[in-house]
């Protein structure tokens, strides 16, 4: 297996473990494996600074050349993967916090400056939006409630 094969699956494998994006239904809550991996105190709920700390990890999986930015093939590759682990992994259309988390890892709303490439600061910068999104009914984290039926 060639270099950069391996890595193109050790990156899709990290972005699972990242992203967690099952259906509800396999997970027994709604939203509930998101929570699991995106939750890192444990309280059930994913804060701003849990969203913030992920997309930080994300950004760094991804700038393989280590240079702070994501560029054109390496964004390609991040939305690949990111696209490969939703179908396999989200029955039907993104809803609710999901449909947010899909929103807030859009190139455009990233590249702030329009240069083609997504710096870490734009990246970081982005994450309060990108949580916003995802708190469907805005108390200021992301649960199950976020998820469930009808949302989005």
């Amino acid at each position: 297996m060639t270099t950069t094969r391996l890595l193109g699956l050790g990156l899709g494998l990290g972005l699972w473990l990242l992203l967690a994006l099952p259906a509800a239904a396999q997970q027994g809550r709604p939203g509930g494996h998101f929570i699991d991996n995106w939750d890192l105190d444990g309280d059930g709920a994913v804060s701003e600074a849990e969203i913030e700390s992920k997309r930080d990890a994300l950004f760094t999986m991804f700038d393989m050349d280590g240079n702070g930015l994501l560029d054109s093939a390496e964004w390609t590759l991040f939305e690949e993967t990111r696209k490969e682990d939703m179908a396999a992994n989200l029955r039907g259309e993104p809803r609710g916090a999901m449909l947010g988390l899909e929103q807030g890892f859009a190139h455009d709303l990233n590249d702030v400056d329009g240069d083609g490439a997504v710096s870490r600061a734009e990246f970081a910068d982005r994450a309060p939006d990108a949580f916003t999104r995802m708190d469907i009914d805005g108390d200021g984290v992301v649960t199950s409630a976020d998820f469930g039926p009808g949302k989005g």
